[in-house]
């Protein structure tokens, strides 16, 4: 793993036994980290503060992140891991050269949300998996294991076949997305998730990619019949933590804010 060149870090010592795997489903969506000091998204660390403009303010958002430090931050249960550090502007999951790490984490907010419109830029490593997951409870051994997740991952260089439903903008292993609209490997995304009163809707770069209502006749059909099926505690709470995901995969976000709906 390459040395951080950051003036100072905001370290977060955090593990959690799975990430994302979901179940049954094994190894499908996890990879060993490619070294990040041969990737072209490695040493983006900009320093510049988080800031909400004044017209922001006045429409009810607040940062998640706040640019300086994890405050507001914790990893899921509170167990030790050390892959997420504060470097300025961005919130960056360093990753694990291995997919077995002992030290890999789930990020949480401290605050729980019912409605709320999120956004987030993020950008991925090579051959990655990551994710951002919502109405995260703690009563399972996983966030996925309760909240749906917005799924982030590598869709052209991921180095095992890929199911529509696990690419990049997708509601994981239930909705597949509408449209491919992430960037290329190396650039800067912009995701939006919309959650109101039990409608939620997935965006990318200016795309609805998914869409769905929580309950519904349809959602309960996905359910029953995929990865979830046993999975008691999935998509049953309408309020929870924000979770971005350690999958083993180094990935950075930025401008991270939320208003509640």
């Amino acid at each position: 793993m390459k040395k951080l060149l950051v003036p100072a870090l905001s370290v977060l010592t955090i593990t959690v036994s799975s990430c994302g795997n979901g179940g049954t489903q094994e190894s499908k969506d996890s990879v060993q980290i490619v070294d990040s000091s041969k990737q072209s998204v490695a040493g983006d660390t900009s320093n510049a503060a988080a800031a909400l403009t004044d017209t922001e303010k006045a429409e009810g958002w607040q940062l998640l992140y706040n640019g300086k430090d994890l405050t507001g931050w914790r990893i899921f249960k509170n167990k030790p891991a050390d892959t997420w550090v504060a470097e300025g502007a961005i919130l960056h999951c360093l990753g694990s050269k291995t997919d077995k790490s002992d030290k890999r984490g789930d990020l949480i907010t401290d605050k729980e949300f019912e409605n709320f419109e999120l956004q987030a830029d993020w950008k991925l490593a090579a051959q990655g998996n990551s994710g951002i997951l919502y109405m995260v409870t703690e009563e399972f051994d996983a966030p996925y294991l309760s909240g749906p997740e917005y799924q982030i991952i590598d869709d052209k260089n991921f180095p095992e076949k890929l199911e529509d439903w696990q690419k990049t903008g997708a509601n994981y292993a239930m909705n597949p997305p509408l449209v491919a609209a992430s960037n290329p490997i190396g650039e800067w995304n912009t995701t939006k998730i919309i959650v109101n009163k039990g409608h939620v809707e997935h965006w990318l770069n200016g795309q609805k990619t998914a869409e769905y209502e929580l309950g519904s006749p349809e959602w309960k059909k996905h359910k029953a019949e995929g990865k979830w099926k046993d999975a008691k505690g999935y998509g049953m709470s309408r309020k929870g933590h924000i979770a971005f995901q350690d999958h083993g995969s180094e990935i950075w976000f930025k401008n991270v804010k939320i208003k509640e709906l």
